[in-house]
């Protein structure tokens, strides 16, 4: 007999294939469909634009090297500055560029949540992997700036603040719905720190840039 699908923001979890034990356990409420879509929606759209708005620097720079970016506001703050380096194009190409196919694929899935799709557990292993290759990514490319460049580039900060929730989030949602397998008693921990552990990466990501800008907040760098 065929199966019935539930409803989006089924109060519990249905990943296709997750199992029993993860299909009796309550599912967070920003794990839920609609919520999790404007999660992903408004994430990936800040994220695009960032990345969008560096895509055109980043071509203005190429063909004015003298070309002032709409964030060259001191030595400190820079993106152009941080676009000369070679960490700023990794695999031969901007960096920004992934961004924008990136992100799109977030906005892809957000709109495809809200119009009532439904993604096979191997979608959401895919969205896991590159989400998590993404944040990754972009916590190497913070402590670049942070302490081997020592400009940062707002945009790019920008861009790591869309990352930490998006990656936080995915990752709950994906224990909680099974589509990864866990033990239970680390399935809930993790369902009941997601906002606890989105606010930790972003003290932190505060906490390293004063740390490491410590000398420019005291006003001894000699600017």
């Amino acid at each position: 007999m065929p199966s019935i699908s539930h409803a989006p923001g089924d109060v519990t979890a249905h990943e296709r294939g997750a199992g029993a034990a993860a299909a009796e356990r309550p599912l967070p409420p920003m794990t839920r469909d609609r919520p999790f879509a404007w999660l992903l929606l408004i994430t990936g759209v800040v994220g695009w634009l960032a990345s969008g708005t560096l895509v055109l620097e980043k071509l203005a720079v190429l063909k004015d090297p003298n070309h002032a970016t709409v964030c060259d506001v001191n030595p400190w703050i820079s993106c152009g500055q941080v676009m000369q380096t070679w960490q700023s194009s990794v695999f031969g190409f901007p960096n920004m560029f992934i961004g924008i196919v990136a992100f799109a694929v977030i906005i892809t899935t957000a709109m495809g949540i809200l119009a009532g799709a439904t993604f096979a557990r191997w979608y959401w292993i895919g969205l896991q992997a590159g989400v998590t290759l993404g944040f990754a990514f972009v916590v190497w490319l913070w402590s670049q700036a942070l302490y081997s460049i020592h400009i940062l580039c707002p945009f790019c900060m920008i861009v790591w603040a869309a990352m930490i929730p998006l990656f936080v989030w995915v990752t709950v949602r994906n224990v909680s719905h099974g589509a990864i397998r866990v033990p239970a008693a680390a399935a809930r921990i993790l369902a009941d720190s997601g906002w606890i552990l989105t606010a930790l990466l972003y003290v932190a990501v505060v906490a390293t840039i004063f740390f490491a800008f410590i000398q420019v907040f005291i006003g001894t760098s000699g600017y």
